[in-house]
């Protein structure tokens, strides 16, 4: 095989994309260029060769000849030397170049082969990160918000300076195994949440109880997300403590709201049920003072036993009521399920015939034909319907014997369960109905309207509504709905 002639290397290197100039070993001096770097410079080779380095480079200390001439010093010795240097087109262009240095021993005599590529987009991208990088950290800086990258096996490769300080770990501190700051009862949790993650969608947010590295205990908001970095997942998380502190204010505060409730319907209760009482327990005594008058006379006992026996009877009855009346005071967590809004009506029913016949008042009792399912806290969603109705009862105080009724009804409407309360009694202005169910509003003369506002709370945390309007008699209908429950 002929080796190519010299003029075939010629071609060779003006082919290429790369500029090459070849310097003197000695005077470092130019003795030729290819095409590429004549028509990056602006000059052609002839003209190339008297120019020195001033004449075609930036008026800059870090490119003074000295820096290029010991590169290529260095080149004879040590193997080919990189460094960055700056050329300056005849058009007064600069070029900010990526060069290397290498020593070629040629036969007619020894040169530097210098090759350079133009890297001033490549600088400019690297100084426009740069700034991006530092403007990112200074946003992040008094954020109460993290980012970090957990590696597969678990480890903080990457975290934030503001993700730093949400988990009390120092600027320079060891920041361990993302698991080691969760609760036991949450590790699990945490590990199903990073595997779910993928690439195109953040996780849906979960909150985990975690303990700092001073110490302290928090909560915390966690979003993740895979990312192509080591294979890693971001984890963005933001404290929550105070967040989670107010709901659970708020949940004691219905929860106290709600036994207050439950004891403000007893009081209203306590007339009609002192009432009812009485009479169970005067039966009582008096069939136990005739069981002992007829035990004094002989052959009286199956007498005596008929009496205790209806005692019993009388007895049990008092106890149902007290039972009854119990179930609605007695203090308790919320436990939801399911129900049927029919059957809720029934419950209180009894409590508020009890009121309304005290009152003079007529109870009209109307249930749909067909089943009302509702998932509820039964209790609290009785306890709604008897507000409502000792609300119609006592606006019908007074009225004339047999004129007050009371309608409860319950309907289907769409996908929602409701309960209708009528009442035929004066009504409330028109500009107080939109307001009936808000705090100190009341339908009441010298009522507080507490007792609406706490209907109101209880069907909003039902995800109901609840409202009142006009009635077509002139009196005044408050009716709430609930979403129907859907068969499991």
């Amino acid at each position: 095989m002929d080796f190519p002639a010299e003029d075939d290397f010629r071609r060779l290197l003006d082919a290429l994309t790369q500029c090459v100039l070849l310097h003197d070993a000695q005077t470092k001096a130019i003795v030729w260029a290819n095409r590429a770097a004549c028509v990056a410079l602006g000059f052609s080779v002839e003209e190339l060769l008297p120019l020195k380095a001033h004449d075609m480079t930036r008026d800059d200390i870090r490119y003074r000849r000295e820096i290029a001439v010991s590169a290529m010093d260095r080149s004879v010795a040590e193997g080919p030397q990189s460094y960055e240097w700056c050329y300056r087109s005849r058009a007064g262009v600069d070029m900010l170049s990526e060069a290397i240095a290498t020593y070629v021993p040629l036969s007619g005599r020894a040169v530097v082969m210098v090759q350079f590529r133009d890297i001033s987009e490549e600088d400019a991208m690297r100084r426009k990160l740069r700034r991006y990088e530092a403007r990112l950290r200074e946003y992040m800086q008094d954020l109460g918000e993290g980012v970090a990258v957990i590696t597969p096996r678990g480890k903080v490769s990457f975290i934030s300076e503001s993700g730093r300080r949400v988990l009390g770990v120092a600027s320079n501190g060891p920041l361990g195994v993302a698991l080691d700051y969760c609760t036991r009862e949450d590790r699990d949790r945490l590990i199903a949440q990073l595997r779910s993650a993928d690439r195109l969608h953040s996780t849906p947010a979960q909150r985990y109880a975690i303990t700092r590295r001073d110490g302290a205990k928090r909560w915390l908001r966690i979003t993740c997300r895979r990312i192509d970095i080591e294979e890693g997942t971001l984890v963005h998380f933001r404290d929550v403590s105070d967040e989670v502190a107010t709901e659970e204010a708020r949940r004691n505060e219905a929860r106290m709201l709600e036994y207050a409730g439950r004891y403000n319907a007893m009081g209203e209760m306590a007339t009609a049920i002192a009432h009812e009482l009485s009479q169970p327990l005067a039966a009582v005594r008096n069939f136990i003072e005739g069981a002992i008058q007829r035990l004094a006379q002989p052959d009286a006992v199956e007498s005596a036993i008929w009496g205790l026996r209806a005692a019993d009877r009388q007895a049990e009855h008092a106890a149902h009521i007290i039972k009854s009346v119990r179930e609605f005071v007695v203090k308790r967590e919320p436990i939801e399920a399911h129900a049927d809004l029919r059957d809720v009506l029934a419950d209180v029913a009894y409590f508020i015939q009890l009121r309304a016949r005290d009152e003079g008042v007529t109870v009209r009792i109307e249930q749909c034909a067909k089943p009302l399912p509702i998932r509820c806290e039964r209790v609290l969603i009785g306890q709604v319907v008897l507000n409502l109705a000792f609300n119609a009862v006592e606006a019908l105080t007074g009225a004339t014997p047999s004129t007050g009724i009371v309608t409860l009804a319950t309907a289907m409407n769409g996908e929602m369960a409701e309960l209708h309360v009528i009442d035929n009694g004066p009504g409330v202005p028109d500009d107080a109905l939109e307001r009936l169910f808000d705090g100190f509003s009341s339908s009441k003369a010298g009522g507080n309207g507490i007792g609406l506002s706490l209907c109101k709370n209880i069907v909003s945390r039902h995800e109901g509504r609840i409202w009142a309007r006009r009635a077509a008699g002139g009196g005044l209908e408050c009716r709430f709905a609930l979403p129907l429950s859907r068969p499991a």
